[in-house]
């Protein structure tokens, strides 16, 4: 099998684990053969939101159709 990386960035209003939940979500939606998701940083966008939007930067892995 030969897997394929993207990174992704979810974003949600309440929470961190919303926002890796947004990225999963949407990965889970729009790519086939999803197999597992690593959470590489988070973050926080304060200057051009109300209150705050908290980010969830991830890579998914999926399996290469042969």
């Amino acid at each position: 099998m030969v897997y394929k990386k993207i990174t992704l960035t979810g974003t949600s209003g309440e929470s961190f684990e919303d926002a890796v939940d947004d990225a999963i979500d949407r990965a889970e939606e729009t790519i086939e053969n999803v197999h597992w998701v690593e959470v590489e940083e988070f973050g926080v966008e304060v200057a051009s939101v109300p209150g705050r939007e908290y980010q969830a930067e991830v890579e998914v892995a999926f399996e290469l159709e042969e």
